[in-house]
């Protein structure tokens, strides 16, 4: 296989030591509409105007990351299985001098289930933090997905306000949302994927996005942009995309979007409060993407370390 065919390809990333791989699906670079019309059912005002986007070719993780994949990360047990890098290697760093995330104070699944399910509360901090580790850990390098390649993959081809169309009654066969979710998260991949082979685009948690959440973000693009992207240091609003368990149909539109808030901490007693756990946001998860084109040493530790406290 060549070079551009190998590219082109999906395949599954392995933490060596650990019986785990991740589902990575090949989206291949375009152009299409961003946002919503405001006629579209749910359409809201920081949707619009709809412009035109392009973007580069990355891979996705077909599936929500899970608590199988992120415990590690918490715990640090399989530190030690990290892989050698060489001339071959997209990152170069020690998984020694990535930053870990605290043990919760409390069991954050809240008994929902962790084996094959969504992981869930962590800020998008601790998001961030997991990709530089995962990178560190592979040799290939991870970041969370911008919010235009997040409603791209979503998408996947499709202009109307869901992925299959715009008939909700398809949606039970594609999501889990608060009808149909016994008010709970699900495990992944249970649901029918897009076109592109991802699953639970629509509900079952809601993801992280590297954006900063500015309503008017739309408004001052030019009719098309080249992967954009709302960089910021602000802890809040970051965007999440897509919709969880606990909400209605019009929070899983493609184009819906949600801003990040401190409330999603409100019963977190300590003082300060955690920068790695959201105790008040059981809705909330994430996906990775790893670009084709790889970024340079110094970009690669902006998409890891652009926010602050």
């Amino acid at each position: 296989m060549n070079l551009l065919m190998a590219q082109q390809s999906s395949y599954k990333e392995k933490i060596y030591g650990i019986e785990f791989e991740l589902p990575m699906i090949y989206v291949k670079g375009g152009d299409f509409v961003m946002g919503s019309k405001k006629t579209e059912v749910g359409h809201f005002g920081d949707e619009g105007p709809k412009h035109g986007v392009t973007l580069n070719a990355f891979w996705m993780s077909q599936v929500e990351i899970t608590w199988d994949l992120y415990n590690l990360f918490v715990s640090r047990a399989s530190d030690q299985y990290q892989i050698k890098k060489d001339e071959t290697s997209e990152v170069a760093i020690d998984v020694d001098a990535v930053s870990g995330a605290t043990t919760p104070y409390v069991e954050m699944s809240f008994g929902m289930g962790t084996d094959g399910y969504p992981a869930i509360c962590m800020t998008q901090l601790a998001a961030v933090k997991f990709c530089e580790w995962l990178s560190a850990m592979t040799g290939k390098f991870y970041r969370l997905p911008t919010e235009a390649e997040w409603e791209y993959a979503a998408r996947a081809g499709s202009t109307a306000a869901y992925c299959f169309g715009e008939e909700v009654s398809e949606l039970t066969h594609y999501a889990w949302y608060a009808e149909n979710s016994n008010e709970k998260y699900q495990k992944v991949g249970t649901k029918k994927p897009n076109a592109w082979g991802l699953y639970d685009m629509h509900g079952n948690v809601a993801e992280w996005t590297l954006d900063q959440y500015v309503p008017t973000a739309y408004s001052k693009r030019k009719k098309g942009v080249d992967s954009p992207l709302e960089r910021g240091e602000k802890v809040y609003p970051k965007v999440v995309r897509g919709g969880s368990w606990m909400d209605n149909p019009e929070r899983l539109r493609s184009a819906a979007r949600r801003p990040s808030s401190k409330k999603w901490k409100k019963r977190d007693p300590q003082i300060p409060k955690s920068k790695w756990w959201h105790t008040d946001a059981p809705f909330v998860g994430f996906r990775v993407v790893r670009p084709v084109e790889v970024p340079s040493i110094e970009d690669q530790k902006k998409y890891w370390s652009y926010e602050t406290d």
